[in-house]
């Protein structure tokens, strides 16, 4: 365990950002290679493994449902120092998992293809979709595994083990994307299911290597079957915390180029927003161990950092795709269609970069105070003002997909004040103003003895 109640948190909230930020990229290049090599494919390709991957944003939600509620509840715990308490919350954390896993191979095989043949712009498309879906189907169940391994070490201060075993399945995922995609050297392509078997291979491999590291390695949070049998009021606790597919329905009637447009200028945003959400991710558990122990000026003082560290790198993301957004989009195709909606996608979207910095922030704020419901609010809010007027407008017939864009900035700025405030009435109600005086005192007295590094 790593003790985060003690030393500057500008520092503590970069240390654990930067290998967090680390492990979150290299997750990213799942996808990321996936469609670069899909990309040689063709256009019909592209866009059905980029329909398909809205099931991935699905699932990857719901496992941080999952790693929200264990790396809030494990911070609280581990800043009591309640050891017991720890690896209570983290074996349930586990049985949940295992649960959401079962799941999502029953409702991947059953529904899957019935998804991407309805959102998909036209046959080929919904044919590559759904034949990578079904392979990248087991790699889906594992990552809610993989999520409470990994959020579990996250919620004790420790991130890197974690992003040395993300490193190997990207590595695994790389080699055998190529082999598996186009035939290399078996010279027996799979297309696009190569792409899903690639990455349910690469997943299971890293469930392997952090279940390893957990049974050899790890001694504050421990495997412990014993502990399997359901709590239900901690399972409702985890869950109670941890509470854009319809972009792809309303553009396919533009054709499979859109798709593919939007599915790559997705990817990229995705890449530019991992620096802010790792701040985010590194939020909960310094603020999470400090809630815990009842520093409230450090949990105020965590979240003013964040906000300007998020704040000033996504106003150097929003420039560089103001000066040049297509270069982004053609490491991926030169085809003149899909740059022709990825660039201008790109350069408008960028505008609520901030807004998104300021929306990931509060969220690892809600998460480390142990109430998402503000922040479940605060989302929910943006599918009013955003998903009704989006489905609305497409019906009409000068209907365009820059519409969408701008509707999207102006939305998550929306969304954003309303996070905001909702976080500043959440900060008062946990923290008030005297207890947070009592934890800069107890800060600068030195009240808590330091725990060892772990990293």
């Amino acid at each position: 365990m790593k003790d985060l109640t003690q030393g500057p948190i500008s520092r503590l909230l970069l240390a654990m950002a930067v290998p967090i930020a680390i492990g979150m990229l290299f997750q990213t290049l799942y996808f990321i290679v996936d469609l670069y090599f899909v990309s040689r494919l063709g256009d019909a390709a592209i866009a059905g493994v980029s329909t398909a991957g809205t099931v991935t944003f699905v699932i990857l939600a719901l496992t941080q449902m999952l790693g929200a509620g264990t790396v809030a509840l494990v911070s609280h715990a581990a800043g009591r120092k309640d050891k017991a308490q720890v690896n209570r919350i983290f074996n349930q954390s586990v049985l949940l998992s295992a649960v959401c896993g079962v799941l999502t191979l029953v409702c991947g095989f059953l529904a899957g293809g019935v998804y991407v043949r309805w959102v998909a712009a036209d046959a080929a498309a919904a044919a590559a979709g759904t034949a990578y879906l079904y392979w990248y189907t087991p790699g889906l169940a594992l990552q809610f595994a993989l999520v409470a391994l990994g959020s579990a070490l996250r919620g004790t201060g420790i991130v890197k083990p974690t992003m040395v075993v993300q490193m190997l399945t990207v590595v695994l995922n790389t080699v055998l994307a190529p082999i598996l995609i186009s035939g290399w050297l078996t010279h027996h392509p799979f297309g696009t299911a190569g792409a899903g078997l690639a990455s349910s291979i690469a997943v299971a491999f890293g469930v392997a290597c952090l279940w390893a590291y957990f049974v050899r390695l790890e001694h504050y949070v421990a495997l412990q079957p014993r502990e399997w049998r359901p709590h239900w009021a901690l399972i409702g606790r985890i869950l109670n915390i941890g509470l854009p597919a319809v972009i792809y329905l309303v553009i396919r009637a533009f054709g499979p180029a859109a798709q593919a447009g939007f599915g790559i200028g997705g990817r990229v945003m995705q890449a530019f927003f991992l620096p802010v959400m790792a701040i985010a991710f590194a939020v909960t558990p310094v603020a999470g161990q400090n809630f815990g122990a009842g520093r409230f000026g450090r949990v105020r003082e965590t979240f003013r950092t964040a906000a300007i560290l998020s704040s000033v790198l996504m106003l150097l993301v929003t420039l560089i795709c103001q000066w040049r957004p297509e270069w982004f989009i053609q490491v991926f195709t030169r085809s003149p269609d899909v740059v022709a909606v990825g660039a201008p996608y790109l350069r408008i979207i960028s505008w609520n970069f901030v807004a998104s910095g300021l929306i990931f922030t509060c969220s690892g704020t809600f998460q480390a105070l142990g109430n998402t419901w503000p922040s479940l609010l605060s989302s929910a809010s943006r599918l009013l003002t955003f998903v009704v007027p989006v489905v609305l407008l497409s019906r009409q017939p000068h209907f365009s997909l820059v519409e969408v864009w701008y509707l999207s900035v102006a939305t998550v700025t929306l969304q954003a004040l309303t996070s905001l405030t909702l976080l500043m009435r959440e900060l008062h109600r946990k923290l008030g103003a005297q207890p947070a005086a009592a934890g800069s005192a107890a800060a600068h007295a030195g009240a808590v003895a330091p725990g060892t590094d772990g990293n």
